[in-house]
């Protein structure tokens, strides 16, 4: 492209050449092209400072295998045993005595049955989410996503371990039904 010639001191300027297309394209997608910054501000975004060492550590804690465990497990446990407790609450046989019906259970027996019951639930709520939350770890690790499917496939595998102890058939029926509940779970809390 030739530099337009000097005009004269009283003449105006020419107007300059016509953008050519390949230039154009050099800046968008060419070897001209300059990386976007993105300011948040500016779009209307609230701004965000950059992250520090430990906010991106205990992020890095918070999303690894480990604490995602522990923390099914112990939410596992507190939601079991109180569901435990519901139930032997409002279960009309806590303290019945098969040899003795129409004698009334003493508050004793009803406290003692709803704590050996609430410990029970506990237990396998604990157990139930830990084995969760680590299978949908592990396949979430290994299919390189984080979708709706990872609790699916993680719901059957959980569900038909347990189910197994009893049989081939109720394996199954337990893959179906738990892949089934975290697939409504997943879809009720994305």
């Amino acid at each position: 492209m030739a530099a337009p010639p000097p005009s004269a001191p009283g003449e105006p300027a020419p107007p300059p050449p016509p953008l050519q297309y390949s230039l154009l394209l050099q800046h968008l997608v060419g070897d001209k092209r300059q990386p976007r910054v993105w300011d948040s501000a500016a779009l209307g975004g609230i701004p965000c400072p950059p992250k520090s060492e430990e906010q991106k550590m205990v992020e890095r804690v918070m999303e690894s295998c480990p604490f995602k465990a522990a923390l099914a497990c112990v939410g596992g446990f507190v939601l079991g045993g109180a569901f435990g407790i519901f139930t032997a609450g409002i279960d009309t046989n806590v303290g019945f005595d098969p040899k003795d019906p129409y004698r009334t259970p003493t508050a004793k027996e009803v406290l003692k049955d709803m704590g050996q019951r609430g410990i029970s639930y506990a237990k396998n709520f604990a157990i139930v989410g830990a084995m969760f939350s680590c299978t949908e770890c592990v396949v979430e690790s290994y299919r390189g996503k984080s979708d709706w499917k990872n609790s699916v496939i993680s719901g059957c595998i959980t569900g038909g371990a347990i189910g197994f102890r009893a049989g081939l058939k109720a394996g199954v029926i337990g893959c179906g039904g738990f892949a089934a509940f975290s697939a409504a779970v997943d879809y009720y809390l994305r």
